[in-house]
């Protein structure tokens, strides 16, 4: 497939030209197409895995580069329907036969339909309105057929391209197949909703649909149906402004708290999953993908935003220097000058004409090329901005996110000093101080005995010795070769100025030869030195 859309000359560097058709029909005006246009293509025909494969390096430009970003964007789900004999034979096969004594109906229409799972309205014989989720048949199998050929291509690419190990592509697919592994397993998304709605207990205006956990099962999930609009459906609400302001401040709240004080949030927030309700309520759907952040990674979050509102880059770049496992390649003013070219050219404009997610994506992009691996959470957080800032965008043209943001930050100062907050967070330092004050005596009577041992010895590494050792040692060679070279001279020399009954081109036979070995040890030597690495 990848030969088909033009890259014949990757196959044969990964050892793959002896599967290469030498008449296979390659795509029409192949020339006329970029490189990132022709890989999206191969991965639309290669199908769901590598789909959603293009969909997650789309989110991630610290990793590819960004015309590849911007192509892999362009990627969707394209699956036709299951058949509604397939879905039942599915149902039978988790729920068991007798299913239907607890599901009165099932419309046989899909209400959507994805490369994982589809999914269909139905009643229980209760009288509940429920929706199913309903896994393919056999799409596990697939995708780990397809993930072993993904792990195969990551290893002969690391192997045989330079170029491409400093993207990492073993550790691109080990994301991915942790992103599948999670998202095929319904029970993982039905305990993910579970925690939403105890974090939104006390929050009448957000409504997380119930989980049906006596008939959920890895490959069907069953909860309640949600009574309202998808806002993907509803044009011209923003029309409607006063139901618009109030949505975007319930909407724009639930997320905030989901990130600054839940440390648990949606991760794919797009207007299919946003349902406008009665009584201005705002539900919330889809919750296979979420993530999650500790308590560093969320004040990190907050310090960044402040940062970029007041254009003070250095504490940006420090931000990503103290996210990132430690590295001491990073030049970190140099990294916040490339950050203030990248930013200062929107700083002044009102927030409505900048999109912050991918500002802060592309912030994402220069700690990458100058060595700091982002978090991978923190990657999600900025493809949910994104997905935010398009739900506002699309309810309020001139929608500000951190304009809307400022007012809740009172709201959240209060959440942060909430008395079992506090309590949870004193009760952490409590326990790591108590740790340390029991393990520190301990640690400093062994590191003591270690010192004082008669047979102590401590091991020094400076980077650049063995160069400096070799160095050395070629000196001494070259000397000692030198006084052997000088000794042989002079002792013919000596020998010269004594007769001789045997003569070499009037030279008496014992010097010559003494000569000799001196000329020659002198080549051997030269030699020895200009070959030397």
């Amino acid at each position: 497939m990848f030969a088909k859309h033009g890259f014949q000359e990757l196959a044969k560097k990964l050892r793959l030209g002896r599967f290469l058709i030498d008449r296979l029909n390659a795509t029409e005006n192949i020339e006329s197409l970029t490189v990132p246009e022709r890989l999206r293509m191969a991965f639309e025909e290669l199908g769901p895995t590598f789909v959603k494969l293009g969909q997650l390096l789309a989110t991630r430009p610290d990793l590819v580069p960004e015309d590849y970003v911007l192509e892999f964007s362009k990627l969707h789900d394209r699956v036709l329907p299951l058949s509604f004999e397939v879905v039942e034979e599915v149902l039978s096969a988790e729920l068991g036969s007798d299913y239907k004594q607890r599901i009165r109906s099932i419309d046989p229409e899909p209400l959507g339909s994805a490369s994982i799972a589809q999914v269909h309205r139905a009643t229980l014989t209760n009288g509940d309105e429920i929706v199913l989720k309903v896994q393919r048949p056999k799409v596990i199998e697939i995708i780990s057929d397809d993930l072993n050929v993904l792990y195969l291509l990551a290893d002969l690419l690391n192997k045989y391209i330079p170029e491409a190990r400093l993207f990492s592509p073993r550790a691109i697919v080990d994301e991915y197949f942790k992103t599948l592994e999670l998202e095929t397993n319904f029970v993982v998304e039905a305990n993910n909703i579970r925690r939403f709605q105890k974090n939104f207990a006390s929050e009448p205006k957000i409504k997380i649909p119930k989980v049906n956990f006596e008939l959920t099962t890895e490959k069907v999930l069953v909860m309640e149906a949600l009574h309202g609009t998808p806002l993907s459906q509803m044009e011209g609400f923003s029309q409607q402004r006063e139901l618009a302001q109030e949505v975007i401040r319930t909407g724009l709240r639930a997320y905030l708290k989901m990130v600054f004080v839940d440390g648990l949030f949606h991760g794919d927030l797009h207007a299919g999953n946003f349902f406008i309700c009665a009584n201005q309520q705002v539900g919330l759907i889809d919750f296979g993908v979420v993530g999650r952040l500790n308590s560093r990674t969320q004040a990190s979050i907050a310090s960044m935003l402040m940062a970029l509102a007041k254009e003070d880059y250095e504490r940006l770049a420090y931000e990503y220097v103290d996210l990132a496992p430690f590295t001491d390649q990073v030049n970190v003013d140099l990294l916040a000058k490339e950050l203030r070219e990248l930013i200062a050219p929107y700083y002044g404009l009102t927030l409505r004409n900048v999109n912050f997610g991918k500002l802060l994506m592309s912030t994402s992009s220069i700690a990458a090329r100058h060595h700091l691996a982002v978090p991978t959470e923190l990657m999600m957080f900025f493809k949910s901005l994104i997905a935010v800032e398009g739900l506002g965008r699309r309810i309020q043209k001139d929608f500000d996110f951190l304009q809307y943001s400022l007012e809740f930050a009172g709201e959240l100062l209060k959440y942060q000093l909430e008395p079992q907050k506090m309590a949870v967070e004193f009760n952490t330092l409590a326990r790591e101080s108590k740790a340390l004050v029991q393990i520190l005596p301990r640690q400093l009577n062994f590191l003591f005995r270690k010192i004082n041992s008669p047979d102590y010895s401590t091991r020094i590494r400076i980077n650049g010795l063995e160069e400096i050792k070799k160095s050395l040692e070629v000196s001494f060679n070259l000397m000692f070769l030198g006084l052997v070279i000088a000794a042989l001279i002079i002792s013919g020399s000596l020998i010269f100025t004594h007769p001789s009954e045997t003569m070499i081109w009037k030279i008496p036979t014992m010097s010559f030869i003494l000569y000799a070995l001196a000329g020659f040890l002198g080549v051997f030597g030269f030699i020895n030195y200009i070959k030397k690495p």
